[in-house]
Parts: C-alpha cells; sequence; structure tokens
C-alpha cells in the first residue's frame, strides 16, 4: 500500500485541521524522500562512473607499469644474453690464445716483474718435464736454477722497455745445441712483467755455418786451379829429374856401365860413393817431397768445377770392401799393439748408388786414414773402427765410426776448413775432410756430419740421394 491512499483515507476519516498539517508534512516528506533517493541514485551512478574512470586509469597505468617492466626485462634478458656471449667469446679466445701459444715449438714463459712464473706453455712443460700447475706461481729462479735467466735482466728488460736477448749454448753427449733466449716486457698500463721465449736455434746455426762452410769451398776453388798449374809445371821437372838421376845411378843398367867406362870412370866405385853419402836416400826424400806435393795439388784440384769426372752404378758394399782391403796395411800401428778391427755393417738389400767410384774411394780413404791415425794416438784396450751402410728416406747413408780420443767441440766446427789440421806440422795438409765435404757436398749434392765429444770417439754420418 503507498503513501498517498493512507494520507487520502485520513484525511476522509477526520477532518481535523491537525490532520491535514500531518498530512501535508508527510506528503513534504515523501517528497523529499523521493528528491533524497533521487539525488542519491544520481550521487551514486556519477560515483559508479567516477569509479569506472579511475578503474581503468588504474588499469592503463598498470599496463603502462607492466609493458614498462617487461621491456625492462627483456633488455636486462638481452644484457645477460650479451654479458654470457661476452664471456663465452672471452673464455674462447682465451681457449685459443693458449691453443696457439701450446702449438708453439718455442718455450713461452710468463713471469712478473719479480719473477713469479704466470704462464707455461706445453713446450716448456715437455722441456722441463714440470707441468704447468706446478710452475705457476712459483719464482723462476727457484723453479729453474740453471736457467740463463736472471731477475736482473729481466727487471732491465721491463725498466728499459726493450727485448734482452741471450746466447746459450747446451752441450749433450751426442751434439751441442743452440738456444736463443729472448725476454720480452709486457706492454700493459695495469702491471709489469714480461715474456720470456725460448728457440732451438741448432739448425739454424748449422745452416749459417755451411753456408760458411760453402763459402770458404768456393773460394778455395777459385784460385785452386791457378795454383795447381803453377805448382804442377816446376814439379813435374823435379820429379822427371829425380827419376833420371835415379836410374842414371843404378848398377842394374848396363847403359850406365857403358858411359862410365867410356869415360875411364868405375861404376861401382862411383855407385859405392853416392852410397856412403846417402845420395840415394836424399832422392828418396827429394821424391817422396815431390810426391806430397804433387797429392795436395791434386786435392786442390778437386775444388774446380771444371775437372773432369765420371758417374756410374756404383755397388757400395764392393766400394767399401775393395776400398778396406787397398789400405789395410798403410797405416800406423796403435800404440798398445793391439790387432787393429774393421767392422762392416751392411744391410741387405743395398740399392745401387749413381755416383763417382773413385771420389767416394777417396772420401773413404780420408775418413779410414784419419780413424786410424786417431787410434793410433789413443791407449783403447780395442782400436776399432765400424762401417755401417743403410738406405733411410730415399738416401743412401754411410757410417764410419772409430772408439777414438773423440774430439773437442771448437775442433768439431772446423774439421771441414781447408787447411784446417791437428795433426803435427809436416804431418798434414788440412784438405782431405775440406775435399771430402766438397766432394759428397757439391759433386754428389748429399751431406756428411760428424758427431763426436772427447772420450767418446767419433761417428761420420755420410747421405747420399738415391735418385
Amino acid at each position: 500500500m503507498t503513501a498517498q491512499p493512507i494520507i487520502t483515507n485520513l484525511a476522509h476519516s477526520d477532518s481535523s485541521p491537525w490532520m491535514g498539517i500531518v498530512v501535508i508534512l508527510l506528503l513534504l516528506l515523501q517528497t523529499l524522500l523521493i528528491i533524497g533517493l533521487q539525488r542519491s541514485r544520481l550521487s551514486n551512478k556519477r560515483a559508479r562512473k567516477a569509479l569506472k574512470e579511475s578503474q581503468k586509469e588504474l588499469e592503463a597505468k598498470i599496463m603502462e607499469r607492466t609493458e614498462s617492466l617487461h621491456t625492462s626485462n627483456n633488455l636486462l634478458v638481452d644484457e645477460v644474453a650479451r654479458h654470457e656471449q661476452t664471456g663465452r667469446q672471452l673464455r674462447e679466445t682465451k681457449l685459443y690464445l693458449q691453443s696457439m701459444i701450446n702449438s708453439m715449438p718455442s718455450i713461452i714463459i710468463g713471469v712478473t716483474a719479480t719473477g713469479e712464473v704466470t704462464h707455461w706453455n706445453a713446450a716448456a712443460e715437455n722441456t722441463f718435464e714440470i707441468f704447468s700447475n706446478e710452475a705457476l706461481g712459483r719464482n723462476i729462479t727457484d723453479l729453474l736454477p740453471l736457467f740463463p735467466v736472471t731477475l736482473n735482466a729481466i727487471k732491465n728488460s721491463i725498466r728499459n722497455g726493450e727485448p734482452h736477448a741471450i746466447q746459450h749454448t747446451k752441450s749433450d753427449e751426442e751434439e751441442k745445441r743452440y738456444f736463443e733466449i729472448t725476454i720480452y716486457p709486457l706492454i700493459s698500463s695495469t702491471q709489469q712483467g714480461a715474456v720470456i721465449r725460448v728457440d732451438d736455434v741448432t739448425f739454424k746455426i748449422t745452416i749459417e755455418n755451411l753456408m760458411i762452410q760453402n763459402e770458404k769451398m768456393y773460394s778455395l776453388g777459385e784460385v785452386a786451379a791457378g795454383i795447381a798449374h803453377e805448382i804442377n809445371n816446376p814439379l813435374s821437372v823435379i820429379l822427371q829429374n829425380v827419376q833420371n838421376i835415379v836410374r842414371r845411378t843404378d848398377t842394374s843398367f848396363s847403359i850406365n856401365h857403358a858411359r862410365a867406362n867410356e869415360l875411364g870412370i868405375d861404376f861401382h866405385q862411383v855407385n859405392h860413393y853416392l852410397q856412403n853419402r846417402e845420395i840415394p836416400q836424399m832422392l828418396d826424400s827429394i821424391r817422396e817431397a815431390g810426391e806430397r806435393s804433387a797429392s795436395i795439388v791434386r786435392n786442390m784440384l778437386e775444388f774446380s768445377h771444371n775437372s773432369q769426372r765420371k758417374t756410374s752404378l756404383v755397388n757400395i758394399k764392393h766400394l767399401i770392401e775393395q776400398t778396406i782391403a787397398l789400405n789395410r796395411s798403410s797405416y800406423p800401428k796403435p800404440q798398445n799393439d793391439q790387432t787393429l778391427q774393421i767392422i762392416t755393417e751392411f744391410a741387405d738389400p743395398l740399392p745401387p748408388l749413381h755416383a763417382s767410384a773413385p771420389e767416394l774411394q777417396q772420401v773413404l780413404l780420408n775418413l779410414l786414414r784419419n780413424a786410424k791415425q786417431a787410434l793410433a794416438n789413443s791407449a783403447v784396450e780395442q782400436p776399432t773402427i765400424w762401417i755401417r751402410t743403410y738406405s733411410q728416406n730415399q738416401h743412401l747413408v754411410i757410417e764410419v765410426q772409430d772408439n777414438g780420443p773423440g774430439m773437442t767441440d771448437t775442433v768439431r766446427q772446423h774439421i771441414f776448413e781447408p787447411f784446417f789440421t791437428t795433426k803435427e806440422l809436416g804431418s798434414g795438409t788440412g784438405l782431405g775432410l775440406s775435399v771430402s765435404y766438397f766432394i759428397i757436398t757439391e759433386r754428389h749434392q748429399g751431406t756428411i756430419n760428424v758427431k763426436t765429444a772427447p772420450g767418446k770417439g767419433s761417428i761420420f754420418i755420410i747421405q747420399l740421394p738415391l735418385q
């Protein structure tokens, strides 16, 4: 039931003025309630609208913040990825650099200014037989007490900012080796240090010595022919006249007796006088000196590129056996009168060699003569010479070894030089090994080397190409 019918009923039921006032008041109250409800509805509507707008603004801000956070997160993810990629590249670069340094044949050692080892490559591990984890952090002077690098050298190189080179020589039982040590200062503004590089330059030094040797050979070859011609002419006259004097004083020739009788001279008395005055011995001395001079001239002529030579297929085994038999009794005996043993070792089969047999025989004779002379001046219990022949890497190898006194390194460096000899004056010309070197290297495009040490004997190694 609505308020209007109730008010109407009250008006009809009682016509008192107070009732009218009550009705009016009720109507006013009803109107006010309606207006209040309407306003409340409008206010609620506006509030809901404002709430929706606020919600939309909040959602927009949340979306914007979410988008910003998402963008920041993506940037952070990209940055992390870049850092990971950079770290991976740095690790790969470090491993690559380590692989490069470890692949180098040179010894690479990194040190601080105080000598503390910071890097130790694979070559250093193999050479010094010290692992990297054992070397890092230790002082190089404590780690390698015999290493020819001092703290002063490291500090001087760092202070001067320039590399410092050291030449080092190491001798072992077989051969002498040469090393080049260089200290490089680190170019860095954050820390001071140095890099030590060690290179085995034995092959380089050997090649340089061979080049110097070849220059000497060529220099001697240019003058050998001229000297030989100048000496040969008077030498041939001397030898020919000595031969004629010997024949004309020989009692076995009847023509000498006939010429003496024509002059009224007793030829036997003349011969007795010559024998008494040792004239034949003098003539023999002149002949021996002349033949020795002729031998020197022939050796010098071997350096001439225009000398005649013939090559053919050589049976090297037969050539060596022939050489040994040819000169078995022509050398001095050892001091202790022990029988000299010559032991031959031939590989089977041996390929034929295209070479000059007389020239190779001359080389072998020189090597045998030197070995026997060395053994004659030594006191070994059983003097022995070994001759080995075998093929290796398309080369025929001939080794002549003795158990004599050996040679010092100084002598070894000069034995192939012309006119160098350790024999007494008048006992050798110093051309035998020089000629042998020339024959092997220039005439046959091979190599000849020697391994020796004092008290260890000597071994000459000849390599001749088979093709």
